[in-house]
């Protein structure tokens, strides 16, 4: 066995962290696998011989192609972030698999990866590596070419914008699907009142159809229990398609229309209602989606 090949296979021990790492600084499935496999390319024509911490030698990899990325977004001014609804990950009703398992570090939700966008490149990595993944701000300084107080400032300045971040990881699963039962019931019923019950005052829900079209229009954006219950009535029709899922650990729904799937629904809950909805419509999106936890959509 070459060295190359004993690296491949220790490469491969840290495939799943490297890509969860990936997909919370990017909130991208396509682009976390891609900066994986960039990953490996630098580390293959590396020499990986005296890396003691070869975890930590992947994790920096990983962690300056996701800056780089992100710093190109930036640039680029992309389309508006409250717009914007990272990839989910979808899993079975009955639970999430290993491989989710690792991907879903910490049960990240769609809402607090909405969340993430807002943050300035260096604050997403200094927070998501430290406060996720536990990396010490002296190895991350180097990553975002700052001193280690100055690094601890930026996570400092990145957890008082998530704040007030809502998460649904308080809310039991058991309450959470009775809370998604009781708005798929409201709206096949066409029933506003009960819309307006079961979802937060001051809910937000957002869709991104990619360059389509939204769900709500052409506002992706609608805040206030009245105005969504408004837009979630048009889903009626809609709704007999409309299958559990877990998304990113939550419970959440997949929509299947004319034989494919249409939209994936997350939810961001409180004990008492429920406070955010991210859907995803960009067809193009969806069609990269691994959705085999729904079973066959015919």
């Amino acid at each position: 066995m070459t060295d190359r090949d004993t690296l491949a296979e220790r490469f491969e021990t840290h495939r799943a962290h490297l890509r969860a790492v990936a997909y919370r600084m990017l909130g991208s499935l396509a682009e976390a696998d891609d900066v994986v496999q960039d990953a490996w390319l630098r580390a293959s024509r590396a020499d990986a011989s005296q890396v003691e911490n070869l975890g930590g030698w992947l994790t920096t990899i990983v962690a300056r192609l996701c800056l780089d990325r992100l710093r190109t977004r930036a640039s680029r001014r992309e389309e508006p972030i409250d717009t914007a609804v990272p990839d989910p990950v979808v899993s079975s009703a009955e639970g999430v698999n290993p491989e989710q398992e690792a991907l879903l570090a910490d049960s990240v939700g769609l809402a607090m990866l909405i969340v993430l966008d807002t943050l300035s490149p260096a604050e997403r990595l200094a927070f998501v590596l430290h406060d996720t993944f536990g990396l010490p701000f002296d190895r991350i300084a180097p990553i975002v070419q700052r001193t280690p107080i100055a690094t601890r400032q930026l996570a400092s300045r990145a957890r008082r914008r998530l704040r007030g971040a809502t998460t649904s990881a308080e809310v039991p699963l058991k309450r959470q699907w009775e809370l998604i039962d009781a708005f798929l019931s409201a709206a096949r019923e066409g029933d506003f009142e009960a819309l307006v019950k079961v979802l937060d005052p001051d809910i937000v829900a957002r869709a991104d159809a990619g360059t389509g079209i939204s769900p709500f229009g052409r506002t992706r954006r609608v805040r206030g229990a009245e105005a969504v219950a408004s837009q979630a009535l048009a889903f009626r029709r809609l709704a007999g398609g409309a299958r559990r899922a877990l998304v990113n650990g939550s419970a959440g729904l997949v929509v299947v229309a004319d034989g494919r799937p249409y939209s994936v629904l997350a939810f961001t809950f409180g004990p008492l209602a429920i406070t955010e909805i991210d859907i995803l419509v960009d067809p193009d999106r969806i069609a990269r989606l691994d959705l085999s936890a729904i079973g066959s959509v015919d």
